[in-house]
């Protein structure tokens, strides 16, 4: 669900990007699209946001991304190898020159020691640059989770472009 303070976040993102000349293409599992519906919720917002894409199964991480099968298999779709993939994914199939990606377990089941519920993997790609990555836990439930995704996603596009 789309909040006013994340509405005011995308403001100031969108902003931020014109002034640096950056296209924004993402690729989104556990948020299913939010990142981008946020986004584009602005108006004008078509002069930085090139793409979106939405791949919640392995296989249309597979498909859609180019995500290698081994690689999901091997690492898991929640996994900080298989969201840089993505993030690269997205960068080549688009006409953008900046790519964000996510994956995690947004709950209420799906959890366990090793991966809880709340575990969100996140990465970002610039040409011309090495893939950077990450992994946050987030507490709350599924709507709790997936917000505190997208500002994240917002945070890391503001500070690592």
């Amino acid at each position: 669900m789309t909040t006013p303070s994340l509405l005011t976040e995308a403001r100031s993102l969108l902003t931020a990007c014109r002034a640096r000349g950056i296209r924004l293409a993402t690729a989104e599992g556990c948020t299913g699209g939010l990142i981008i519906a946020t986004l584009t919720a602005i108006a004008g917002s078509s002069d930085v946001v090139d793409c979106g894409f939405v791949t919640y199964s392995n296989a249309a991480k597979h498909e859609v991304l180019g995500v290698p099968m081994e690689l999901i298999t091997r690492a898991g779709a929640v996994s900080d190898e298989v969201v840089r993939a993505m993030a690269e994914g997205a960068l080549d199939r688009s006409h953008a020159n900046v790519a964000v990606s996510v994956t995690g377990l947004a709950g209420p089941a799906g959890g366990n020691a090793e991966k809880p519920v709340g575990l969100v993997c996140f990465g970002l790609a610039r040409r011309g640059q090495a893939v950077t990555g990450g992994h946050q836990v987030f507490l709350g439930d599924r709507a709790a989770i997936r917000t505190a995704a997208v500002a994240y996603v917002f945070a890391m596009i503001r500070e690592r472009t």
